[in-house]
């Protein structure tokens, strides 16, 4: 959670988002935090389905639980 900005192309700064604004803009879209521990093998899996997709970890962790779900 500790994320700095990164430095754009031409070495400008992303904008940052205050922890506060970040918090109000999941709420909106009903997002809670949900920790779990995890396999590091599994982890490196989803990073990497993730990466190849172009997505972020968390779309790409909602898809697989949501069809793990419906397996169900």
């Amino acid at each position: 959670m500790n994320q700095s900005a990164v430095p754009d192309r031409f070495g400008q700064r992303a904008p940052v988002v205050d922890r506060r604004e970040q918090r109000k803009r999941d709420q909106a879209l009903g997002l809670i935090p949900f920790a779990v521990k995890l396999n590091s093998d599994l982890v490196a899996q989803l990073h990497r389905l993730a990466k190849e997709r172009g997505v972020g970890l968390n779309e790409v962790t909602t898809e697989l639980l949501h069809k793990g779900i419906k397996a169900k």
